[in-house]
């Protein structure tokens, strides 16, 4: 088929929810391969040699690796339904800064919160919280982070929120009271149809993460 989309991706992964959440926004069709993260198939490393890491999404035939790098190109494949980017330049550059802090100060807190115990889980907490600190900041008093529009921004972050309830269990503090303004953002954005369909439950990935950390990290 020359329009085929394939997206190879992992259940809980906020990258992945990402991609998920610009097709759906845009209305795409695509086939979605679940992968197994401690077995990653041959499709998997053929078509993102570099990382061997989810999300790749395919389209025709072709791999396009990063998830903020795939949401902008679904934007740019698909431009008539639901624009992700701002049209302005200097909106678009500050949406696509944005988005690049959220990938370079959550990565390291974040696995460290669901892998890490003790004085390791305690700085991760406060690097994360500061993260979020920033970002409850930028948003202010607007609807979405870019402004009335739901877009790259929020497609960025907005996955996140399925994991906060992880965070809070493992770690043992609460994102929720401390940041009413994100909470109320991320139920804006959960009025979304793409974003409801796509954000997994909650509990389900506490279950995922507790299991992994009591069966895998022999953490309790």
């Amino acid at each position: 088929m020359a329009e085929e989309v394939i997206l190879l991706d992992y259940w809980s992964s906020m990258f992945g929810m990402r991609t998920r959440i610009a097709l759906e926004e845009k209305g795409v069709k695509y086939e979605y391969r679940e992968e197994d993260l401690s077995n990653k198939s041959p499709l998997l490393l053929e078509m993102n040699p570099i990382h061997m890491k989810i999300p790749v999404l395919i389209h025709k035939g072709k791999p396009i690796c990063e998830s903020i790098i795939q949401v902008q190109y679904i934007d740019e494949v698909w431009p008539d339904a639901n624009p992700i980017l701002p049209s302005d330049p200097y909106q678009r550059a500050q949406a696509r800064f944005w988005s690049d802090y959220i990938d370079k100060k959550t990565a390291g807190p974040c696995k460290a919160l669901q892998r890490e115990t003790g004085e390791k889980q305690e700085t991760a907490k406060m690097e994360f919280m500061e993260v979020l600190k920033t970002l409850d900041s930028e948003l202010g008093d607007k609807s979405f982070f870019g402004g009335n529009v739901f877009g790259l921004v929020d497609i960025a972050f907005i996955g996140f929120y399925s994991w906060f309830r992880t965070y809070e269990v493992v770690a043992n503090f609460s994102i929720v009271a401390e940041f009413p303004k994100l909470i109320a953002w991320a139920e804006r954005c959960l009025k979304r149809e793409s974003v409801a369909k796509v954000l997994p439950d909650s509990d389900k990935v506490l279950k995922s993460v507790s299991d992994y950390r009591k069966n895998i990290l022999g953490i309790n």
